[in-house]
């Protein structure tokens, strides 16, 4: 059986402290990489060991696996888990870990190749029987091709990357004129964002929910299912907040998409932690999108209604555990939700917004909780992406897992920087959110003109009014003193009455 004793946590922000949590609840000792960008970074000091790995590009340090395995070997590190992102799902690193000796906390380099191309992938859930949205099983190299197939589909159409994840290279088509512009232009960011412009083109189902399901399968060919997220908040084809279960989904919907999604990483053998997506249409129908062959971004809401920890689920699974639960073991209780906190202006269609964090402030209370990569100080950086924290609370019912977390978004303080926590409220508040019924198409132009940076301008006073009223008690003259009209203290007096945060 693998045994391993030191993981290398080839990974930043969040997901590094995350996956590092693991291993030490797990008696493991970790080595964290970083960047020069991240030298500050909260995750850099959690872990037993820590080296610099090169300059703040991507290119040039958290992409280099020659570096990452020469760290690997100069710590004694014996296991490599990848997180999301960066190398995750880069099958010949995956294979570079096994052929060092090491061992590669994931599934096989063979299900990361064979689920990691959106066409190869469609080619083989094809043959398997699987539901699949209309579409080609091959990229598209001919522009005359491409018309072809748009006009025979019928518009709208989505044009997505074959090697593509995280919302990059996809773009949608609604009509003849913009359909070459979209085709070069998604090429153009496959091949910058995975150094593959392969592309395919699908029919665009219109108003569908975005529901995956999650997977774990041991090495012995036992393979469960761990129900289903719902990621239909998007903003340019990303998830920014996500939930479970789906409001919608009804429970003989929710069986036979499981069941898909086990029959589909059986397909390749899979073994670890994995995701298979779906679009689930108004009619009840579904269909499979992809699957990723990693951790989730959201996987927190599915450990806080099923208790599972799932982190921990792929370190045991990696170290030749069977999986000591069955699919009878397994239920969900309650309601959770997740939302994706970045440094970014939603006002300003959420524009990247990096900077130094003047302070910051985690909420708290019951079923409540943090997973964050920033700290009071940290320079988040312009390199990656701009999430910092996500947030996750449970409830018992929707309604009240709803209240929590706009509690939670209240009491969230972050300064220096914008962020999305505000963008957050006004979604918990609308009442289509509320009901439950919403689609991927939920975050609109009008939606976003209803924001505005009120809410972080009042926090900004506030921050200010609280320095004022410190600086009155530490400089209040003594019993008996008299306070000059030209005194710090009276100055700092008028200076907070005239400027008084309202409400």
């Amino acid at each position: 059986m693998p045994e391993f004793k030191r993981v290398l946590v080839a990974n930043r922000g969040e997901i590094a402290v995350r996956v590092l949590r693991a291993c030490q609840s797990l008696g493991l000792e970790t080595v964290a990489v970083f960047s020069d960008a991240d030298r500050d970074a909260p995750h850099v000091r959690m872990a037993t060991f820590a080296r610099n790995i090169g300059a703040p590009p991507a290119s040039e340090s958290y992409l280099r696996a020659d570096v990452l395995l020469q760290v690997a070997r100069e710590t004694g590190a014996d296991a490599v888990h990848p997180g999301y992102g960066f190398l995750s799902e880069n099958a010949g690193f995956a294979q570079a870990v096994m052929d060092a000796g090491l061992v590669w906390i994931g599934p096989s380099p063979h299900a990361i190749v064979a689920m990691g191309s959106k066409t190869g992938s469609r080619k083989l859930m094809q043959a398997a029987g699987v539901p699949l949205v209309p579409g080609t099983v091959e990229a598209i190299t001919d522009e005359a091709e491409l018309i072809r197939l748009a006009e025979e589909m019928g518009y709208p159409v989505m044009l997505k990357a074959a090697a593509g994840g995280g919302g990059k290279g996809m773009r949608r088509v609604d009509d003849p004129d913009q359909l070459l512009s979209g085709f070069r232009a998604a090429r153009s960011e496959a091949r910058n964002s995975f150094g593959d412009d392969a592309v395919y083109i699908e029919k665009f189902v219109v108003n569908p929910r975005h529901v995956e399901i999650q997977v774990l399968a041991d090495m012995y060919g036992t393979t469960l299912h761990l129900f289903e997220r719902d990621c239909s908040i998007q903003r340019r084809n990303q998830k920014v907040l996500e939930e479970t279960p789906c409001p919608v989904l009804p429970e003989v919907t929710r069986q036979a998409m499981a069941q898909v999604a086990i029959q589909a990483a059986r397909a390749v053998d899979y073994v670890g932690a994995g995701t298979v997506e779906f679009l689930f249409g108004g009619d009840g129908s579904f269909y499979f999108l992809e699957m990723n062959t990693r951790l989730q971004v959201e996987h927190p809401i599915t450990e806080m209604v099923t208790g599972i920890d799932l982190a921990q689920a792929q370190l045991r699974i990696a170290m030749g555990e069977p999986l000591w639960f069955a699919q009878d073991d397994l239920t969900m209780h309650g309601h959770a939700i997740e939302c994706r906190v970045y440094a970014e202006d939603p006002a300003q269609n959420f524009s990247p917004a990096p900077g130094r964090i003047t302070a910051y402030r985690e909420p708290g209370g019951p079923f409540v909780r943090v997973d964050s990569g920033v700290t009071v100080g940290f320079e988040v950086p312009i390199y990656y992406d701009p999430m910092i924290a996500k947030l996750v609370v449970w409830g018992r019912t929707r309604d009240d897992a709803i209240a929590r977390c706009d509690r939670a978004l209240r009491e969230y303080r972050v300064s220096g920087i914008r962020t999305s926590i505000g963008f957050f409220r006004q979604v918990l508040a609308d009442p289509a959110f509320r009901s439950g019924v919403y689609t991927t198409g939920f975050i609109t132009p009008e939606f976003l003109e209803g924001l505005s940076h009120g809410e972080e301008r009042s926090e900004e006073l506030a921050s200010i009014a609280a320095a004022i009223a410190q600086f009155e008690v530490d400089h209040a003259p003594r019993p008996g003193a008299t306070r000059s009209e030209g005194s710090a203290w009276k100055r700092a007096a008028r200076w907070k009455s005239s400027h008084r945060v309202k409400g």
